[in-house]
């Protein structure tokens, strides 16, 4: 394939890349889940990690700040209802959890839809500087609910397991 090609192709690229990334983890909100300590503590680190990017957000670009707020309160409030949802258990020896998959799929899907929305309309076609100036209120309130949500839930996930493995003996 000639490098004249790539950039043309990179669109399409970026888009199938972000489909499989919502693919699987669609997939990882249904059906019994084994846990993996590590990956739930890296999980957790790029919740805050992005967390601190959306209060930076807040604090410097004009007038998402009550957006990402209740997004934030939102999706802390669907985090505790998910994490109360959420079996903990052991199977075959291994602990495992059943996350209840309504809560998560449903977030994902309204921040695709979101931004497919707004990428429909227009507001990514002028560059990030442009973008970055007319941010939506509403779509920063999805990831603000995304983030509570994940922020609370493996949090909560990692709190319930210790408390499995201490109850396990």
């Amino acid at each position: 394939m000639p490098a004249v090609a790539l950039p043309a192709l990179t669109p399409y690229l970026i888009t199938a890349g972000i489909g499989w990334v919502m693919y699987r983890r669609i997939r990882r909100s249904f059906g019994r889940q084994p846990w993996q300590p590590k990956r739930t503590m890296f999980r957790l680190a790029l919740m805050v990690l992005l967390l601190g990017m959306l209060m930076m957000a807040a604090i410097f670009l004009p007038g998402v700040a009550i957006g990402i707020a209740a997004g934030l309160a939102g999706g802390l409030l669907l985090g505790g209802f998910a994490l109360r949802h959420t079996r903990v258990e052991w199977h075959d020896g291994h602990p495992t959890y059943v996350p209840n998959p309504w809560f998560g799929g449903l977030l994902t899907l309204l921040l695709v839809g979101r931004l497919a929305w707004r990428w429909s309309h227009g507001a990514f076609a002028d560059g990030a500087a442009a973008t970055a100036q007319q941010a939506s209120p509403l779509t920063m309130a999805f990831a603000g609910a995304l983030v509570g949500y994940f922020l609370l839930l493996n949090g909560g996930l990692l709190w319930r397991m210790r408390q499995l493995h201490a109850a396990a003996g």
